[in-house]
Protein backbone atom coordinates (compact mmCIF):
# COMPACT_ATOMS: atom_id res chain seq x y z
CA UNK A 1 0.00 0.00 0.00
CA UNK A 2 1.11 3.56 -0.76
CA UNK A 3 0.30 5.97 2.08
CA UNK A 4 -0.64 9.47 0.92
CA UNK A 5 -1.43 12.47 3.12
CA UNK A 6 -4.03 14.81 1.59
CA UNK A 7 -4.45 18.06 3.49
CA UNK A 8 -7.70 19.98 3.08
CA UNK A 9 -9.39 16.76 2.01
CA UNK A 10 -12.83 17.77 3.28
CA UNK A 11 -12.93 20.83 1.03
CA UNK A 12 -14.10 21.10 -2.55
CA UNK A 13 -11.02 20.08 -4.53
CA UNK A 14 -9.57 18.00 -1.69
CA UNK A 15 -12.77 16.00 -1.24
CA UNK A 16 -12.99 15.31 -4.95
CA UNK A 17 -9.33 14.25 -4.94
CA UNK A 18 -9.95 11.83 -2.07
CA UNK A 19 -12.87 10.31 -3.98
CA UNK A 20 -10.77 10.11 -7.15
CA UNK A 21 -7.87 8.33 -5.43
CA UNK A 22 -10.08 5.82 -3.65
CA UNK A 23 -11.92 5.04 -6.90
CA UNK A 24 -8.92 4.77 -9.24
CA UNK A 25 -5.87 3.82 -7.15
CA UNK A 26 -6.48 0.53 -5.28
CA UNK A 27 -2.96 0.53 -3.83
CA UNK A 28 -3.34 3.98 -2.23
CA UNK A 29 -4.36 4.62 1.37
CA UNK A 30 -5.43 8.22 2.03
CA UNK A 31 -4.90 9.98 5.33
CA UNK A 32 -7.04 13.10 5.21
CA UNK A 33 -6.07 16.06 7.42
CA UNK A 34 -8.61 18.89 7.55
CA UNK A 35 -9.38 21.61 10.10
CA UNK A 36 -13.09 21.65 9.10
CA UNK A 37 -13.41 25.40 8.73
CA UNK A 38 -16.60 26.86 7.25
CA UNK A 39 -15.93 25.46 3.76
CA UNK A 40 -14.55 22.10 4.91
CA UNK A 41 -17.42 19.74 5.58
CA UNK A 42 -17.57 16.02 6.31
CA UNK A 43 -20.71 15.97 4.16
CA UNK A 44 -18.31 16.48 1.23
CA UNK A 45 -17.00 12.98 1.95
CA UNK A 46 -20.40 11.30 1.93
CA UNK A 47 -20.00 7.69 0.88
CA UNK A 48 -16.22 7.53 1.36
CA UNK A 49 -15.74 8.80 4.92
CA UNK A 50 -15.72 5.23 6.26
CA UNK A 51 -13.88 3.71 3.31
CA UNK A 52 -11.32 1.13 4.54
CA UNK A 53 -8.48 3.00 2.79
CA UNK A 54 -9.49 6.44 4.09
CA UNK A 55 -8.54 7.78 7.52
CA UNK A 56 -9.79 11.21 8.57
CA UNK A 57 -7.86 13.37 11.05
CA UNK A 58 -9.26 16.69 12.20
CA UNK A 59 -6.47 19.22 12.60
CA UNK A 60 -4.67 22.35 11.46
CA UNK A 61 -1.68 22.16 9.10
CA UNK A 62 -0.14 24.95 11.22
CA UNK A 63 -0.15 22.72 14.34
CA UNK A 64 3.51 21.63 14.45
CA UNK A 65 3.11 18.92 17.06
CA UNK A 66 0.14 17.33 15.32
CA UNK A 67 1.72 17.44 11.86
CA UNK A 68 5.08 16.05 13.05
CA UNK A 69 3.36 13.27 14.98
CA UNK A 70 1.12 12.38 12.04
CA UNK A 71 4.02 12.18 9.60
CA UNK A 72 6.03 10.04 12.03
CA UNK A 73 3.23 7.54 12.56
CA UNK A 74 3.54 5.90 9.17
CA UNK A 75 5.78 6.04 6.13
CA UNK A 76 4.19 8.47 3.67
CA UNK A 77 5.11 8.28 0.02
CA UNK A 78 3.76 11.76 -0.43
CA UNK A 79 1.95 14.85 0.82
CA UNK A 80 -0.55 16.64 -1.40
CA UNK A 81 -1.19 20.02 0.19
CA UNK A 82 -4.64 21.33 -0.68
CA UNK A 83 -5.31 22.96 2.70
CA UNK A 84 -5.79 26.68 2.13
CA UNK A 85 -7.93 29.70 2.71
CA UNK A 86 -9.01 30.45 -0.83
CA UNK A 87 -11.69 33.12 -1.16
CA UNK A 88 -10.33 36.43 -2.44
CA UNK A 89 -13.10 38.54 -0.89
CA UNK A 90 -12.43 37.10 2.55
CA UNK A 91 -8.71 37.75 2.17
CA UNK A 92 -9.43 41.41 1.49
CA UNK A 93 -11.45 41.76 4.69
CA UNK A 94 -9.10 39.63 6.85
CA UNK A 95 -5.67 38.77 5.44
CA UNK A 96 -4.18 37.40 8.67
CA UNK A 97 -5.81 33.98 8.54
CA UNK A 98 -4.65 33.58 4.92
CA UNK A 99 -1.04 34.23 5.86
CA UNK A 100 -1.30 31.91 8.85
CA UNK A 101 -2.76 28.97 6.94
CA UNK A 102 -1.36 29.39 3.44
CA UNK A 103 2.18 30.49 4.35
CA UNK A 104 2.94 29.34 7.90
CA UNK A 105 0.91 26.16 7.49
CA UNK A 106 2.83 25.25 4.34
CA UNK A 107 6.14 25.88 6.12
CA UNK A 108 5.11 23.58 8.98
CA UNK A 109 4.19 20.85 6.51
CA UNK A 110 7.45 21.23 4.58
CA UNK A 111 9.60 21.02 7.69
CA UNK A 112 7.75 17.96 8.97
CA UNK A 113 7.88 16.28 5.55
CA UNK A 114 11.64 16.78 5.35
CA UNK A 115 12.17 15.49 8.87
CA UNK A 116 10.00 12.40 8.25
CA UNK A 117 11.60 11.55 4.90
CA UNK A 118 8.41 11.95 2.86
CA UNK A 119 8.94 10.85 -0.72
CA UNK A 120 7.29 13.78 -2.53
CA UNK A 121 5.54 17.03 -1.61
CA UNK A 122 2.96 18.44 -4.03
CA UNK A 123 1.85 22.04 -3.48
CA UNK A 124 -1.50 22.94 -5.01
CA UNK A 125 -1.33 26.59 -6.02
CA UNK A 126 -3.34 28.89 -8.29
CA UNK A 127 -3.01 30.86 -11.51
CA UNK A 128 -3.78 33.98 -9.45
CA UNK A 129 -0.14 34.13 -8.31
CA UNK A 130 0.74 35.38 -11.81
CA UNK A 131 -1.42 38.50 -11.52
CA UNK A 132 -3.58 39.84 -14.34
CA UNK A 133 -3.40 39.57 -18.14
CA UNK A 134 -4.46 41.93 -20.88
CA UNK A 135 -6.62 40.72 -23.78
CA UNK A 136 -3.80 38.60 -25.23
CA UNK A 137 -1.34 35.99 -23.97
CA UNK A 138 -1.36 33.17 -21.41
CA UNK A 139 0.45 32.45 -18.16
CA UNK A 140 3.43 30.11 -18.52
CA UNK A 141 5.28 28.42 -15.69
CA UNK A 142 8.13 30.91 -16.13
CA UNK A 143 5.82 33.96 -16.00
CA UNK A 144 7.05 36.18 -13.12
CA UNK A 145 4.78 36.08 -10.07
CA UNK A 146 2.79 39.25 -9.52
CA UNK A 147 -0.01 38.55 -7.02
CA UNK A 148 -2.60 41.28 -6.60
CA UNK A 149 -4.71 40.16 -3.62
CA UNK A 150 -3.86 39.03 -0.09
CA UNK A 151 -5.03 35.55 -1.09
CA UNK A 152 -2.81 35.28 -4.14
CA UNK A 153 0.11 36.87 -2.27
CA UNK A 154 -0.16 34.20 0.43
CA UNK A 155 -0.22 31.44 -2.20
CA UNK A 156 2.80 32.96 -3.98
CA UNK A 157 4.63 33.05 -0.63
CA UNK A 158 3.87 29.37 -0.13
CA UNK A 159 5.14 28.55 -3.64
CA UNK A 160 8.44 30.30 -2.87
CA UNK A 161 8.79 28.28 0.34
CA UNK A 162 8.18 25.02 -1.51
CA UNK A 163 10.84 25.89 -4.08
CA UNK A 164 13.24 26.89 -1.28
CA UNK A 165 12.77 23.54 0.46
CA UNK A 166 13.63 21.80 -2.78
CA UNK A 167 16.71 23.86 -3.61
CA UNK A 168 18.03 24.30 -0.07
CA UNK A 169 17.18 20.99 1.58
CA UNK A 170 16.71 18.64 -1.37
CA UNK A 171 13.06 17.83 -0.65
CA UNK A 172 11.37 16.35 -3.72
CA UNK A 173 8.67 18.93 -4.50
CA UNK A 174 6.32 19.79 -7.35
CA UNK A 175 3.94 22.74 -7.69
CA UNK A 176 0.72 22.91 -9.69
CA UNK A 177 -1.03 26.14 -10.63
CA UNK A 178 -4.59 25.70 -11.75
CA UNK A 179 -7.32 27.86 -13.24
CA UNK A 180 -10.86 28.24 -11.80
CA UNK A 181 -12.46 24.95 -10.78
CA UNK A 182 -16.12 24.01 -10.96
CA UNK A 183 -18.06 20.85 -10.17
CA UNK A 184 -19.79 19.05 -7.29
CA UNK A 185 -19.32 19.79 -3.59
CA UNK A 186 -18.08 23.38 -4.04
CA UNK A 187 -18.96 25.75 -1.20
CA UNK A 188 -21.55 28.26 -2.46
CA UNK A 189 -19.53 31.40 -1.93
CA UNK A 190 -17.66 30.67 -5.17
CA UNK A 191 -19.21 32.00 -8.34
CA UNK A 192 -20.80 29.01 -10.04
CA UNK A 193 -22.47 27.38 -7.01
CA UNK A 194 -23.44 30.84 -5.69
CA UNK A 195 -25.23 31.63 -8.94
CA UNK A 196 -26.93 28.23 -9.04
CA UNK A 197 -28.05 28.53 -5.43
CA UNK A 198 -29.39 32.07 -5.82
CA UNK A 199 -31.11 31.32 -9.11
CA UNK A 200 -32.95 28.33 -7.70
CA UNK A 201 -34.31 30.64 -4.99
CA UNK A 202 -35.08 33.45 -7.45
CA UNK A 203 -32.64 35.70 -5.58
CA UNK A 204 -30.30 38.30 -7.17
CA UNK A 205 -27.17 36.99 -8.88
CA UNK A 206 -24.37 39.43 -7.95
CA UNK A 207 -21.85 40.08 -10.74
CA UNK A 208 -18.83 42.27 -10.05
CA UNK A 209 -18.18 45.43 -12.07
CA UNK A 210 -19.09 45.11 -15.75
CA UNK A 211 -19.01 41.29 -15.66
CA UNK A 212 -16.33 41.12 -18.36
CA UNK A 213 -13.52 39.71 -16.21
CA UNK A 214 -12.26 36.55 -17.92
CA UNK A 215 -11.46 33.25 -16.25
CA UNK A 216 -10.39 29.85 -17.59
CA UNK A 217 -12.66 27.10 -16.20
CA UNK A 218 -11.68 23.50 -15.49
CA UNK A 219 -13.81 20.67 -14.14
CA UNK A 220 -12.58 19.57 -10.73
CA UNK A 221 -12.14 15.96 -11.87
CA UNK A 222 -9.85 17.06 -14.70
CA UNK A 223 -7.88 18.95 -12.05
CA UNK A 224 -7.70 15.87 -9.82
CA UNK A 225 -6.35 13.78 -12.71
CA UNK A 226 -3.80 16.50 -13.33
CA UNK A 227 -2.70 16.58 -9.71
CA UNK A 228 -2.17 12.83 -9.58
CA UNK A 229 -0.38 12.85 -12.93
CA UNK A 230 2.04 15.51 -11.68
CA UNK A 231 2.51 13.74 -8.35
CA UNK A 232 3.37 10.45 -10.06
CA UNK A 233 5.28 11.66 -13.13
CA UNK A 234 6.30 15.30 -12.70
CA UNK A 235 9.93 16.32 -12.48
CA UNK A 236 11.36 17.16 -9.04
CA UNK A 237 11.40 20.90 -8.44
CA UNK A 238 9.14 21.61 -11.41
CA UNK A 239 5.99 23.73 -11.77
CA UNK A 240 3.04 22.67 -13.94
CA UNK A 241 0.08 24.76 -15.06
CA UNK A 242 -3.29 22.98 -15.22
CA UNK A 243 -6.12 24.63 -17.17
CA UNK A 244 -9.36 23.79 -18.91
CA UNK A 245 -9.02 25.58 -22.29
CA UNK A 246 -12.33 27.29 -21.48
CA UNK A 247 -12.01 31.08 -21.21
CA UNK A 248 -15.30 32.80 -20.46
CA UNK A 249 -16.35 36.17 -19.07
CA UNK A 250 -18.15 36.00 -15.75
CA UNK A 251 -21.27 37.39 -17.39
CA UNK A 252 -21.22 34.65 -20.04
CA UNK A 253 -21.07 31.95 -17.38
CA UNK A 254 -23.90 33.47 -15.36
CA UNK A 255 -26.13 33.74 -18.43
CA UNK A 256 -25.53 30.08 -19.32
CA UNK A 257 -26.45 29.02 -15.76
CA UNK A 258 -29.71 30.99 -15.97
CA UNK A 259 -30.48 29.43 -19.35
CA UNK A 260 -29.91 25.91 -17.98
CA UNK A 261 -32.19 26.64 -15.02
CA UNK A 262 -34.81 28.39 -17.12
CA UNK A 263 -34.49 31.60 -15.09
CA UNK A 264 -34.68 35.20 -16.37
CA UNK A 265 -31.59 37.35 -16.89
CA UNK A 266 -33.36 40.03 -14.85
CA UNK A 267 -31.99 38.20 -11.78
CA UNK A 268 -28.48 39.45 -12.69
CA UNK A 269 -27.48 42.27 -10.34
CA UNK A 270 -24.33 44.26 -11.12
CA UNK A 271 -22.49 45.10 -7.89
CA UNK A 272 -19.53 47.28 -6.97
CA UNK A 273 -16.32 45.76 -8.31
CA UNK A 274 -13.94 43.91 -6.04
CA UNK A 275 -10.87 45.97 -5.02
CA UNK A 276 -7.92 45.13 -7.27
CA UNK A 277 -10.01 42.75 -9.36
CA UNK A 278 -7.76 40.98 -11.91
CA UNK A 279 -9.13 41.44 -15.42
CA UNK A 280 -8.14 38.21 -17.12
CA UNK A 281 -6.50 34.88 -16.36
CA UNK A 282 -5.49 32.39 -19.06
CA UNK A 283 -3.32 29.31 -18.67
CA UNK A 284 -0.76 27.84 -21.05
CA UNK A 285 -0.92 24.09 -20.40
CA UNK A 286 1.68 23.13 -23.00
CA UNK A 287 4.20 21.83 -20.47
CA UNK A 288 1.97 19.27 -18.75
CA UNK A 289 0.54 18.20 -22.10
CA UNK A 290 3.92 17.72 -23.78
CA UNK A 291 5.82 16.21 -20.88
CA UNK A 292 3.17 14.22 -19.01
CA UNK A 293 0.44 13.60 -21.58
CA UNK A 294 -2.36 15.20 -19.55
CA UNK A 295 -5.21 17.08 -21.25
CA UNK A 296 -8.63 18.18 -19.96
CA UNK A 297 -11.46 15.84 -20.91
CA UNK A 298 -14.54 17.79 -19.85
CA UNK A 299 -16.27 20.07 -22.32
CA UNK A 300 -17.23 23.19 -20.34
CA UNK A 301 -20.83 23.45 -21.62
CA UNK A 302 -21.54 19.77 -20.87
CA UNK A 303 -19.67 19.94 -17.57
CA UNK A 304 -21.67 22.98 -16.50
CA UNK A 305 -24.98 21.24 -17.27
CA UNK A 306 -23.83 18.24 -15.21
CA UNK A 307 -22.78 20.56 -12.37
CA UNK A 308 -26.14 22.38 -12.33
CA UNK A 309 -27.90 19.00 -12.29
CA UNK A 310 -25.73 17.88 -9.36
CA UNK A 311 -26.69 20.91 -7.27
CA UNK A 312 -30.36 20.41 -8.16
CA UNK A 313 -30.10 16.85 -6.86
CA UNK A 314 -28.23 17.92 -3.69
CA UNK A 315 -30.37 20.79 -2.45
CA UNK A 316 -30.27 19.37 1.09
CA UNK A 317 -26.47 19.68 1.02
CA UNK A 318 -26.72 23.25 -0.25
CA UNK A 319 -29.19 24.16 2.48
CA UNK A 320 -26.89 22.61 5.09
CA UNK A 321 -23.76 24.52 4.12
CA UNK A 322 -25.40 27.88 3.50
CA UNK A 323 -24.93 29.21 7.01
CA UNK A 324 -26.15 32.41 8.62
CA UNK A 325 -22.63 33.86 8.27
CA UNK A 326 -22.77 33.23 4.52
CA UNK A 327 -26.16 34.95 4.20
CA UNK A 328 -24.97 38.02 6.12
CA UNK A 329 -21.81 38.21 4.01
CA UNK A 330 -23.65 38.42 0.72
CA UNK A 331 -26.47 40.57 2.10
CA UNK A 332 -23.84 43.22 2.81
CA UNK A 333 -22.60 42.93 -0.77
CA UNK A 334 -26.13 43.39 -2.13
CA UNK A 335 -26.65 46.46 0.04
CA UNK A 336 -23.42 48.02 -1.31
CA UNK A 337 -24.25 47.52 -5.00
Amino acid sequence: MKNILVTGGAGFIGGNLVRFLLATEPEVTVVNLDKLTYSGNLANLEGVLDHPRHFFVRGDIGDRDLVRRLLRERKFEGVLNLAAESHVDRSISNAEVFVRTNVLGTQVLLAAALEAGVGRFLQVSTDEVYGSLGPEGRFREDTPLHPNSPYSASKAGADHLVQAWHHTYGLDTVITRCSNNYGPWQFPEKMIPLMINNARRDQPLPVYGDGLNVRDWIHVLDHCRGLWTVFCEGGAGEVYNIGGHSERTNLEVVRVILKILGKPESLITMVRDRPGHDRRYAIDTGKIERELGWRPRYDFEKGLVDTVDWYREHQDWLDQVVSGDYRRYYQEMYENR
